[in-house]
């Protein structure tokens, strides 16, 4: 007698591979070790010490008396958020982060693409000549450009005496110059990457289609390495937020940049007071900033991308 088979047959659920047990744990410990030592001092350890900083604040017994430190809550917050100072240092690196960071990004994904473009030659050049102002210090920047803008001393005294790059309207835009001739080559090797990661299968399809070089870049490598442009794009909001070598160097070349000019001469004028607890107050203040700036702008990159 034939016997008839379900027409369906709940299959059995594939069989789970033995759970492998992670060997040699000392040694994956050991590895970690250094690194997680250093992150925790020079880290942590400093991000807690000025969390815990900024609660306190010095009283004094009379005018001369012995200054002693007492708990304040947060008071020293109270004088950050009342500090219109540092709010119009947050303002500067605002509108410096505009007219630096738009100019800065185009230029680095137009140099990539183009030591990307097979019609270029001589590649390995131009990327070293690209990348070779960030090789040079931030001070040692600002001092030589300080030098360029400088009327007595420029090579090009005919453009510093009729424009008055040290002064009050342009001495922002001429830190901005600096900042991005040094970093435009940084930048531009990060996108510089993602290009190279583009399958070339990608690009030959999109040639053979009858796009020309213009279109593949703009359909093709641009839409890839938006991830490498997102990044750098954070990369900047923290950078600009902690700007501090180009001011300071240019402060001592032009009246027109004051110790607050930015949040971090702002910070280190107050702790050479010294009033620590309210400078503690004011880089744990500026630290959200930069993190709320940051993680706002990757949610919206990244509406923008899934929309």
């Amino acid at each position: 007698m034939a016997t008839t088979v379900p027409a369906q047959v709940a299959e059995a659920p594939p069989p789970q591979p033995p759970r492998q047990r992670i060997r040699h744990k000392g040694a994956i410990v050991g590895f970690l070790a250094p690194f997680l030592v250093l992150f925790v001092l020079f880290y942590l350890a400093p991000i807690a010490y000025a969390v815990w900083q900024s609660f306190f604040k010095v009283e004094r017994e009379g005018t001369f008396g012995k200054a002693r430190e007492v708990f304040g809550g947060l008071e020293q917050y109270g004088r950050v958020l009342d500090n219109p100072d540092f709010w119009a240092s947050i303002g500067r690196v605002l509108v410096f982060f505009v007219a630096s960071i738009p100019l800065q990004l185009g230029l680095a994904l137009l140099f990539a693409l183009l030591l990307d473009s097979p019609l270029v030659k001589v590649k390995s050049f131009f990327r070293l000549a690209f990348f070779a102002p960030y090789a040079v210090p931030g001070v040692i920047a600002a001092i030589m450009w300080g030098f360029l803008y400088s009327p007595e001393i420029s090579p090009f005294p005919q453009v510093a005496n009729n424009v008055d790059l040290l002064g009050p309207g342009l001495v922002m835009f001429s830190m901005v110059n600096v900042v991005n001739w040094v970093y435009i080559g940084y930048n531009m090797l990060i996108i510089y990457a993602a290009l190279q990661a583009i399958p070339k299968d990608t690009i030959e399809a999109a040639t053979l289609d009858g796009a020309g070089q213009m279109r593949i870049a703009w359909s093709v490598k641009i839409p890839s390495v938006a991830p490498a442009l997102v990044l750098t794009g954070v990369f900047s909001i923290i950078g600009t937020l902690q700007l501090f070598n180009e001011p300071r160097v240019f402060r001592a070349i032009s009246s027109a940049v004051g110790r607050d000019y930015t949040p971090n001469l702002m910070v280190d004028a107050t702790s050479s007071i010294p009033d620590y607890h309210l400078a503690a107050a004011m880089s744990v203040v500026l630290a959200l900033i930069t993190c709320t700036l940051s993680f706002t702008f990757l949610k919206i990159t990244q509406k923008r991308a899934l929309g």
